[in-house]
């Protein structure tokens, strides 16, 4: 699993990549990815943006239980 670094990166490279025109990504760690559309290079780009944003926020209990008695 990427750092949230690395992540940021790679949404940065989508970006410049996205506004430039191309559908050719190079990363930094050298991997090259060519997307079809500009509609699969947004749902790369959301994808890595939610990936972003749970990797940087702390996680919590779905739900938590409390048990309580009178000590009968």
């Amino acid at each position: 699993m990427p750092t949230v670094d690395e992540m940021i990166q790679m949404r940065e490279a989508l970006i410049r990549a996205r506004s430039a025109g191309t559908r050719k990504v190079t990363f930094s760690d050298g991997r090259a990815v060519e997307y079809v559309s500009g509609s699969e290079m947004a749902d790369a780009l959301s994808d890595i943006e939610r990936r972003i944003a749970a990797a940087a926020s702390p996680r919590r209990p779905g739900s938590v239980r409390f048990s309580t008695s009178k000590g009968f």
